[in-house]
């Protein structure tokens, strides 16, 4: 077999977040993708997958690598890589297309290409050449098809009326980019929702369609769990094929809370130990919520 034949069973079957999402597909769960801003973050999220000896995602906005630069970006690499258990560093809504390249170049496992503002076969172009510049690096591509409403860091805020992905289009989107990984949207959002709340917009059935359409190598992702998302409805997604939930206020509601509730009347280490403690309680509820913990390879 030549080297040419052989590349395409090394890739993305070698990759850290193909690896943790191929698994829970098979096993019938989903990943916690914590959102994360600081080192806190980071290792409250790998103490929390190791106490559940649970797979588990950190995903950063493209803000740091800007804010914190690339050695930020390695340190959380190495940081995720060392864990007990299979944890990767993914990219979240990298919106512009200097970000993208840029992260290309550093050791990310996963990147989101979020060109779903754009016009729907710029998205296609745009998401295929990305998906082929990242074999290259080992780096699996995930992508939104129709707009997730709301606003969130590195995310812009647009109109709430919804543009729901069509099954039909998403299967052809798929078939035409090569993604590894798809957000679609179903009634979600960003953010707060409008009255009614998540109950009210998510279509499971339009998730039901979009999963049957697919094919068997792409894993399904939500964005926009922000609560009052409640738990039944969770896993009712993870049954429909959910593999990956991104999670940001969530975790850091009780993080911020704690560190406001007892500024100027704690040291610092105080501070930072029951901040962190807070932060990893959310965190292994969670896990616990999409059936991870015990699943660690």
């Amino acid at each position: 077999m030549t080297k040419t034949e052989e590349y395409p069973y090394k890739y993305p079957h070698n990759n850290r977040t193909w690896q943790i999402l191929d698994a829970a597909e098979k096993g019938g769960y989903a990943v916690a993708a914590f959102n994360c801003y600081n080192t806190d973050g980071i290792l409250a999220s790998i103490r929390a997958a190791e106490t559940l000896n649970a797979p588990a995602i950190v995903e950063i906005f493209p803000w740091s690598m800007h804010f914190h630069g690339p050695e930020f970006i390695k340190f959380a690499s190495e940081a995720l890589h060392a864990a007990k258990v299979p944890m990767s560093l993914h990219l979240d809504h990298c919106t512009l297309e200097a970000d993208v390249y840029k992260a290309l170049e550093l050791p990310f496992d996963s990147i989101m290409v979020d060109a779903s503002s754009q016009d729907p076969e710029e998205n296609v172009k745009f998401v295929g050449h990305i998906v082929e510049l990242a074999k290259a690096r080992g780096i699996t591509i995930e992508a939104e098809m129709g707009r997730i409403q709301g606003g969130e860091d590195g995310v812009p805020v647009v109109d709430m009326e919804a543009l729901y992905t069509e099954p039909e289009l998403a299967a052809d989107f798929i078939a035409r980019t090569g993604v590894h990984f798809l957000a679609p949207s179903i009634g979600n959002v960003h953010g707060p929702y409008p009255p009614g709340g998540p109950t009210k917009f998510w279509q499971l059935d339009r998730l039901a369609k979009i999963k049957s359409l697919s094919p068997d190598s792409v894993r399904l992702v939500m964005h926009g769990v922000t609560p009052p998302v409640d738990d039944e409805l969770v896993r009712k997604t993870v049954e429909l094929g959910i593999r990956k939930f991104n999670l940001n206020k969530s975790q850091h509601d009780p993080y911020i809370d704690f560190l406001k509730a007892n500024l100027g009347t704690m040291e610092m280490i105080g501070l930072q130990e029951g901040s962190f403690k807070a932060w990893m309680g959310e965190a292994e509820r969670c896990i616990k919520l999409l059936g991870s913990d015990g699943k660690a390879l």
